[in-house]
């Protein structure tokens, strides 16, 4: 998180996080076609030959909340077991997190592996997932089954965190997953820098001016998103 005070400049940090090929590249890439085009700056990608994110992407999102100029910067880290030096350092100053899971039942073992493995890097990095604004977006949620509903809804009824479902291919949930982060994001910044006081600056409209960069944007949902397919 940075503040630039003099210029009332304020600059987030979101990373997705989860196993590779879990939806976590394919979520910007559908974002970014939800925002305005005359606020997103340049979608960058790196890739490898088999067409797997190597490093990360970025999505930057500008736009200004009450006097406040707001810069939200969107990371993606690499899924692949091998590169989990990149995946530590993308989390350093992170102010966000999305977990991107996959709801294919083949694939719980890893979601938690992968999970566990973003609690200790963040670890590393002084960090903990608990004192940081974090989502789970279960996604893929045509392919699950029974079990991995059941697996959801438990979580939901857990609630730790809030919980979303999509299908990130066709752009479904993933608005939403976006605005849920960005809901749970306002309340820390605040209470960081008292925006309500100092700028009077309230949550509803910080979420209003994120909602006015999108295309169509959806009602913001507090319980997290239920596909509808």
């Amino acid at each position: 998180m940075q503040f630039n005070t003099a210029q009332r400049e304020l600059t987030l940090k979101f990373v997705y996080y989860g196993p590779g090929l879990s939806g976590k590249t394919t979520n910007l890439r559908a974002l970014y076609q939800r925002v305005q085009p005359t606020l997103r700056e340049q979608l960058m990608t790196l890739d490898t030959a088999d067409d797997r994110t190597l490093f990360f992407d970025t999505l930057p999102i500008v736009f200004r909340a009450g006097n406040l100029k707001v810069r939200l910067r969107l990371f993606t880290v690499p899924g692949q077991v091998i590169h989990n030096s990149t995946r530590r350092i993308v989390l350093q100053h992170t102010d966000a997190i999305a977990f991107i899971a996959d709801s294919q039942p083949s694939k719980r073992e890893e979601n938690y592996r992968y999970w566990m493995n973003m609690v200790e890097n963040l670890r590393t990095n002084g960090l903990a997932i608990e004192d940081l604004p974090h989502v789970v977006q279960w996604n893929k949620a045509d392919l699950a089954d029974e079990t991995s509903r059941k697996a959801i809804e438990t979580m939901r009824r857990e609630g730790r965190q809030p919980v979303f479902e999509a299908i990130a291919v066709q752009g479904i949930g993933v608005v939403e997953t976006f605005l849920g982060l960005v809901d749970l994001t306002f309340a820390r910044i605040d209470r960081v820098y008292g925006l309500a006081d100092k700028l009077g600056l309230t949550r509803q409209e910080f979420i209003e001016e994120v909602r006015r960069c999108l295309i169509d944007p959806p009602a913001l949902e507090q319980a997290g998103s239920r596909p509808e397919t």
